[in-house]
C-alpha cells in the first residue's frame, strides 16, 4: 500500500526519486522513533481530554501506535525513503493499521513542533545518562586519589619541572574539570526541559488544545512561550554540543597525559592490558590506543558544534528545512560522549602508578627552588630579590651536579646571610609539598580535607 504524502493536494507532479533521496532524513532520524511515539501518544491523549477527539478514536490511535512501536522494537518495521522522515513513516504505518482515523493524530500539530519535542525528549534522556556516567567518573577519580595519597608527582609548567605535588592533587584537578562538566550538563537540562508541542507549524493552532496536559504527560516542567521560537530554537542542541566539546577537551587533556606517562621516556604509569593493543609488526609494543582514540574523537565533537553553529547562523524565522541537518551531529556527539564516559573510568581503575620512579623524577629540575625564595620572603626579603638569589643558588647546584637539598649550608649562606639550618626541611619534595598552607593547595592535609569533603 502506497501512503500518500500530506501535501499531495497542492502538487500536480510527483516528487522525483532524486528529490526523495536527497531530502530524506529517515536513514538517521529513525533513532527518534521511541520519542516520536511517546509524543504522539501524549498528544492524542490530550486531544481526547480536550474533547477534540473521541475516546474511541484516541484508543484506536494509541493501540495502533503501540503496535507500530512493537514492530520497530522487534525489527519488523519496513522503512521506505519515500516516507521522508520517521514522523511520516510512523503515521503512514499507523494509518495502514487503524485506517483513516490515523490521520486525526496530526490534529493541532506540525512536523515542525513534532521533531522539536522528539529531540528534546532524546536530549533529556542523554543528559540523564550522562549525569550517571559522570558521577561514576568522578567517584573513580576520588578512588584513584585516595589510593595514591602518598605518591609524589613532578608538577610541571611548560612541560618542565616546576614544583612537586601529590599525584592525588593532580588527579583531583581533573575531578574539578569533570565536576564543572557535570554542572554544565545539569544546568542545560533547564533549557531542554521545555515542551514545544502544540506550537504547530509556527503560529499555534485554532484547536482548543491544552499544552500543559501534554507537558505533564511527557514529563516536561515548562511549556514554551512563543510558537515561532518553539519550532526554530536549536540553542539547546548547540549548548549540548558545546558542553560535550568542553568535556571532550578535558578528556583529551587527560588522555594526552596518560599517553605521555606510559612512554618509556616517562614511565610514570602503566595501563591495563585490557585497554591497550599491540603492534602487527613490533612484538614489544603496548600502545595506549583507548586514550589515543579519545584524543582523536575530540575533533569530531568540535566539528559537530561548528556544524550546528554554522547551520543556524543565518537562519530566518521560523522553521527551515536546513534544520533536519541537526540530527547527525547531535546523534554523533551523544554516541561519542556516552562511549567515552563508559570506558574512561575503566582506564583509570586499571592504571598502575610507578611510585618509586615518580619520587626520583620529582627530585629533578630543582623543584624546591621556589621554596627557598618563599623561605627568604618569610625573613622579610622582597620576593624579587629572593628570586634573584635563588637563581644563583640553582646555577651553583647545576655546577656541582647536585640537588638543592645537598648544597652545604656555608655555600647557601654565601648567597644570603638570612639562610640558616632550618631551610633544609623545605628543600625536600615532601617538605615542599606539606609547606603549602593555602586553601586548595597540594599539601597532604589539604588534599585529605578535600577528599573528605568529596
Amino acid at each position: 500500500m502506497t501512503v500518500k504524502k500530506p501535501w499531495e493536494g497542492r502538487f500536480k507532479e510527483q516528487t522525483s526519486s532524486k528529490t526523495e533521496f536527497f531530502t530524506e532524513s529517515i536513514s538517521f532520524d529513525k533513532a527518534l522513533y521511541p520519542y516520536d511515539i511517546q509524543g504522539s501518544i501524549a498528544h492524542v491523549t490530550m486531544l481526547a481530554q480536550c474533547k477534540i477527539l473521541s475516546d474511541d478514536d484516541a484508543q484506536k490511535i494509541i493501540s495502533g501506535l503501540n503496535e507500530v512501536k512493537n514492530e520497530l522494537e522487534e525489527g519488523n518495521f519496513t522503512f521506505n525513503s519515500s516516507d521522508e522522515d520517521i514522523h511520516m513513516a510512523i503515521e503512514g504505518r499507523l494509518t495502514q493499521i487503524v485506517g483513516d482515523v490515523g490521520g486525526k493524530l496530526h490534529t493541532g500539530r506540525s512536523r515542525n513542533d513534532q521533531v522539536a519535542v522528539d529531540t528534546r525528549l532524546y536530549v533529556k534522556d542523554i543528559l540523564n545518562e550522562t549525569d550517571k556516567l559522570l558521577e561514576k567518573l568522578l567517584a573513580t577519580l576520588v578512588k584513584v586519589a585516595r589510593e595514591n595519597i602518598d605518591v609524589i608527582f613532578p608538577g610541571k609548567t611548560h612541560l618542565q619541572a616546576a614544583q612537586p605535588v601529590l599525584f592525588s592533587h593532580h588527579m583531583l584537578a581533573y575531578y574539578e574539570m569533570f565536576r564543572r562538566d557535570r554542572e554544565r550538563f545539569s544546568d542545560l537540562m533547564k533549557r531542554v526541559d521545555v515542551m514545544p508541542l502544540g506550537s504547530a507549524a509556527l503560529a499555534g493552532t485554532p484547536h482548543p488544545i491544552d499544552r500543559f496536559i501534554t507537558a505533564k504527560l511527557l514529563g516536561f516542567s515548562k511549556v514554551s512561550e512563543n510558537s515561532m521560537d518553539s519550532v526554530s530554537d536549536r540553542d539547546y542542541l548547540i549548548e549540548f554540543c558545546s558542553a560535550s566539546a568542553i568535556f571532550m577537551m578535558h578528556c583529551s587533556r587527560l588522555s594526552e597525559e596518560l599517553i605521555l606517562w606510559v612512554t618509556s621516556e616517562y614511565n610514570y604509569i602503566s595501563l591495563s592490558d585490557a585497554h591497550c593493543t599491540g603492534s602487527s609488526i613490533m612484538p614489544q609494543k603496548k600502545n595506549p590506543d583507548v586514550p589515543e582514540i579519545i584524543r582523536g574523537k575530540t575533533g569530531r565533537v568540535y566539528g559537530n558544534l561548528i556544524n550546528l553553529l554554522t547551520m543556524m547562523k543565518s537562519m530566518p524565522m521560523a522553521y527551515n528545512r536546513d534544520m533536519q541537518e541537526d540530527k547527525e551531529p547531535l546523534f554523533d556527539t551523544a554516541k561519542t560522549l556516552l562511549g567515552v564516559l563508559d570506558i574512561l573510568p575503566d582506564i583509570l581503575e586499571g592504571m598502575k602508578v610507578n611510585r618509586e620512579k615518580l619520587k626520583g623524577i620529582s627530585e629533578e629540575g630543582f623543584p624546591t627552588a621556589t621554596d627557598i625564595a618563599d623561605y627568604l620572603v618569610k625573613k622579610n626579603l622582597p620576593f624579587r630579590d629572593a628570586h634573584h638569589i635563588v637563581g644563583k643558588i640553582v646555577a651553583e647546584a647545576e655546577k656541582q651536579k647536585c640537588y638543592l637539598k645537598d648544597l652545604p649550608l656555608n655555600i647557601l649562606k654565601s648567597y644570603s646571610d638570612l639562610i640558616e639550618e632550618d631551610i633544609y626541611p623545605f628543600l625536600t619534595v615532601e617538605g615542599s609539598i606539606n609547606s603549602k598552607a593555602s586553601y586548595g593547595s597540594t599539601a597532604k592535609e589539604m588534599v585529605l580535607k578535600r577528599l573528605q569533603e568529596l
